[in-house]
């Protein structure tokens, strides 16, 4: 293994500090060309130098990605105008549907916790006049 120079310790040091800042920058900061840098951190990985990249992850910004589930709602009598109204009326609503057969309503809900949805979720399940309420949540948008 070669032992480092001043420009793999500058190159170490700037991947440290952002492992994502292109080559191009790193070899204008270095005084390299981008394939003399690219030789280099190919290397510097081969040796075992550089291990790997990493992504540093907020949790909480994580969290802002909306939820999503679907309620399906069996409903006292049908039809009643006024408690889908009420039900549109949530912020968390983002779509309601008649439905023929067993469910009622279909209602689409999205809020930017869990913690929202499950609230709204209970707020409609417990209002006057819905008999049933079963809820699915969205695990991923495919199509």
């Amino acid at each position: 293994m070669r032992a480092l120079d001043d420009k793999d310790r500058q190159i170490l040091d700037l991947l440290n500090k952002d492992a994502r800042m292109p080559l191009k920058t790193i070899a204008g900061h270095v005084g390299l060309a981008r394939s003399s840098l690219r030789e280099r951190v190919s290397r510097l990985e081969a040796q075992g130098v550089i291990k790997g990249y990493r992504v540093e992850i907020d949790y909480a910004a994580a969290e802002a990605a909306p939820v999503s589930a679907f309620l399906l709602l069996r409903l006292k009598k049908t039809p009643d105008y006024e408690l889908v109204a009420r039900i549109a009326a949530f912020d968390e609503v983002r779509r309601c549907a008649s439905l023929a057969g067993e469910i009622d309503i279909l209602v689409e809900l999205s809020a930017p916790q869990m913690s929202g949805l499950n609230a709204a979720r209970d707020r409609i399940a417990t209002l006057d006049g819905v008999r049933d309420a079963t809820t699915l949540l969205v695990l991923d948008d495919i199509c």
